[in-house]
């Protein structure tokens, strides 16, 4: 099972990449965001659960940047 949850995660965060290098996803747009906060979020929780600290701070700061990006975004298109 957990094999699955990282794989899961990590399409997410890889398909997100993809998009935006063949230029379907803008790097700031709330779709692509959205795909690496999930993703991101997923690593890092196993991460934790698996006591690795080195994944753990990677994912978690990704998740961390994805969220700021995300609620600057929605912040700026409601003004």
């Amino acid at each position: 099972m957990s094999q699955l949850v990282q794989i899961s995660g990590s399409l997410l965060v890889l398909a997100g990449f993809v998009l935006s290098q063949r230029g379907v996803l803008d790097a700031r747009s709330p779709r692509y965001l959205l795909a690496n906060l999930a993703g991101s979020s997923i690593l890092a929780a196993e991460a934790l659960v698996l006591r690795q600290w080195g994944f753990l701070l990677l994912e978690g700061v990704w998740a961390a940047v994805s969220a700021a990006s995300l609620l600057s975004l929605l912040r700026t298109a409601r003004r």
